[in-house]
């Protein structure tokens, strides 16, 4: 989404941009500190945070069949879960409020990067786990089982697509800047499509998961319509999980 506008492949006039790379929950902890002028972060982050910072209506994650997975060694029941052990991405991402939404009697919560939740949940360190991103395309390779996808549930209940993310805009910077912002990471998306053989390189730098297969399934999931502009469906959607977070 970000690689024309923060390589220069396209005119962003007078603005530069420096990034900034982390997991998204430390993007979060960030977030209640004004750290950055523009961020990605959780919905569940914003709805504590949306005095502070303008939603762009570009560079969303939001969409269907792209929710947070709970896995584990085995199937395990509803009941079994509430007293079990769950590995989870962070405190305050959104994998958490699903989580929390369909398991509220779950005490025995640990919370750590997501890319090392696979691993904790096959070494045994917990019972179960809440997957995102690219791992979602992995965890069964290895022998792991899903015992809800949690976006499917929330799919079923509301027959809306699952918020994850945003990008936000601090208030501090003028509005003009925000819309320009917004306006330039639509564009960016729309290079990406186009000449995706410019921007594959730059992918690869930071992709957690390499293989090539897997680099596009998770940008083609994750990167959709909804990213460009989350229209009167996205935001619908948006404010209904708010009114769960309330």
């Amino acid at each position: 989404m970000f690689a024309a506008l923060i390589n220069g492949w396209i005119d962003t006039k007078n603005l530069k941009f420096q990034p900034r790379m982390a997991d998204i929950e430390s993007l979060n902890e960030w977030a209640a500190s004004s750290l950055l002028d523009i961020s990605k972060m959780s919905f569940n982050r914003y709805f504590g945070l949306s005095e502070k910072y303008r939603m762009l209506s570009s560079g969303a994650a939001l969409g269907r069949g792209c929710g947070p997975i709970l896995i584990g060694r085995s199937k395990l029941n509803d009941s079994t879960i509430q007293h079990s052990s769950v590995a989870l991405p962070g405190w305050w991402t959104t994998a958490h409020l699903l989580f929390s939404i369909f398991y509220p009697e779950t005490g025995q919560k640990q919370f750590m990067e997501f890319n090392k939740i696979e691993d904790a949940v096959l070494n045994g360190e917990v019972d179960a786990g809440v997957i995102i991103h690219e791992n979602r395309f992995t965890f069964e390779d290895k022998g792991l089982v899903r015992i809800m996808d949690l976006g499917e549930a929330w799919e079923n209940k509301t027959q809306m697509p699952i918020p994850l993310g945003g990008i936000f805009a601090n208030n501090s910077l003028p509005e003009e800047i925000q819309i320009q912002v917004e306006d330039l990471i639509r564009e960016s998306i729309l290079f990406a499509r186009a000449h995706s053989e410019v921007v594959m390189p730059y992918v690869r730098q930071y992709a957690q998961e390499m293989d090539e297969e897997v680099m596009k399934n998770h940008i083609n999931l994750y990167v959709n319509d909804y990213s460009l502009d989350l229209g009167a469906e996205g935001h619908s959607a948006i404010s209904q999980l708010k009114n769960m977070f309330l």
